[in-house]
């Protein structure tokens, strides 16, 4: 008996180098005692830094983790059977939680909330809301490698690429959208919306207020839907107060209650600004009612259990701890952003100036044996068996440019990210090495070609 097409087909993305990377460090996964050599997970976008700033909140709020409310258990009560809306205390606690991280300048209306089991399952639902199978979203590239997945696998939406590059910082521009929306109509593929990411992954970055106000302009023009992927919008480590949501621009443009006000969605997430992927809080924002309802309906088939809501409800709506949460781990990402950069550069190896994320966008074209996505694989391949590093190249976040990877550095130690940083030093030293060493090779042939060419000529002069 065979399995359906969709079990059987290769559209998952499961063979990309991204999740190929995922399976070599499962294999040997690294260790400060029992591995000491194994391989150092720097493919996982995880945020493992203020992991205690929660644990101590737990730990003074002990009706919240044994499910009691004034002393008394309502286990039975969160046991049974919850609405697929959602408890109401969590949507009031996560809009507000969310207006918090964007500085209060822009607010959410609970009721237009739709909670998911994650950003995977948010993404998915939207698109499944917004397109038809064979229909498509523009994307700018280097794009996170799971949205290959999340967008395409089970709704049958295709992706077509906003082609950015290094020439301009990987930013997003006028011609870039035009180019990619040509692209879509010569392939003969209706395109139904844009979706960024803002921060971005994997370029860490925020988008500028320039690039949001293209966006909507172009959106607007081309009478399409507009997702804003912000679920690294709490790790802003870099001016924070500079950090743009999409929404805060329609707001200042006067766009509220306008069509193109009902076609810009956010999708949001708990697993990078709390550092929770574990619990599956993911959140849909849309002002349109039918995306609401409908996306309210499909999440049925990924809900937040009961308990999950009513502990993050309770911590999220203790607004001094949130507050203080949110300044304090941004304050630490920027230092082990800060101890990346400068490790790397003392090997010679640069990286995309950014001020968000988990991550850096590193560039190691230099490393390259030639210009090629081949040299590019190479070179992983390399460091993820030669040097211990899971690092996720560039190809599989579709970059148009050989030789960038995303490195990740809060999913670890600060000692591990010290042993990673040296074995990176390790591997340049010895490609530098080697490189010495062929040169010198080559200066050598050259010189004893040149000698004999002298020779043979002042033999030629004297016959």
């Amino acid at each position: 008996m065979t399995l359906s097409e969709k079990a059987t087909c290769n559209s998952h993305g499961q063979d990309s180098s991204y999740f190929l990377g995922w399976e070599e460090y499962e294999k040997n996964p690294y260790d400060d005692s029992t591995n000491p050599n194994g391989i150092i997970q720097m493919g996982l976008a995880e945020n493992q830094l203020s992991f205690d700033l929660l644990e101590k909140w737990l730990s003074e709020n002990p009706d919240a983790a044994g499910f009691k409310r004034n002393g008394q258990s309502i286990f039975r009560e969160l046991a049974l059977f919850q609405d697929y809306h959602g408890l109401p205390a969590f949507k009031n606690a996560l809009a507000q939680f969310m207006s918090e991280i964007r500085g209060n300048k822009v607010s959410f209306v609970p009721d237009n909330l739709v909670l998911t089991a994650g950003a995977t399952s948010a993404n998915e639902t939207l698109v499944f809301c917004l397109a038809n199978p064979g229909e498509a979203f523009l994307l700018p590239t280097p794009y996170y490698p799971g949205f290959d997945r999340d967008l395409k696998w089970r709704t049958g939406v295709e992706i077509v690429p906003i082609q950015c590059t290094s020439s301009t910082g990987f930013r997003i521009t006028e011609p870039a959208l035009e180019e990619a929306y040509k692209q879509a109509q010569k392939l003969n593929l209706k395109v139904k919306g844009v979706l960024v990411t803002n921060p971005s992954n994997p370029l860490g970055i925020t988008l500028t207020r320039h690039e949001l106000n293209l966006l909507v302009d172009f959106a607007d023009a081309k009478n399409i839907h507009l997702i804003s992927d912000e679920i690294y919008s709490g790790t802003v480590f870099n001016s924070p107060e500079d950090y743009v949501s999409i929404m805060e621009v329609l707001v200042d443009r006067n766009l509220v209650n306008t069509p193109l006000w009902n076609r810009v969605h956010i999708v949001y997430s708990l697993s990078k600004d709390l550092g929770l992927p574990g619990f599956r809080v993911g959140a849909i924002y849309s002002n349109d009612k039918r995306v609401v309802s409908a996306a309210t309906k499909m999440s049925s088939f990924g809900l937040i259990s009961s308990q999950t809501q009513y502990l993050l409800s309770a911590m999220l709506s203790d607004e001094k701890f949130a507050g203080d949460y949110v300044v304090e781990n941004r304050r630490r990402l920027k230092n082990r952003h800060a101890m990346l950069v400068r490790g790397l550069k003392k090997t010679g190896i640069t990286c995309l100036e950014s001020n968000a994320g988990l991550f850096c966008w590193v560039d190691m074209r230099h490393l390259l044996r030639e210009k090629s996505f081949e040299a590019e694989m190479e070179l992983w391949k390399k460091i993820v068996y030669e040097v211990g590093l899971n690092i996720s190249p560039g190809s599989s976040c579709h970059c148009a440019e050989p030789g960038w990877f995303r490195v990740c550095f809060a999913n670890m130690s600060e000692a591990t990210l010290e042993l990673a940083i040296q074995r990176i030093k390790t591997f340049v030293n010895a490609i530098s090495g080697q490189n010495q060493s062929q040169n010198r090779v080559c200066s050598r042939t050259k010189s004893s070609k040149w000698v004999f060419r002298m020779s043979f000529n002042g033999r030629e002069s004297e016959r």
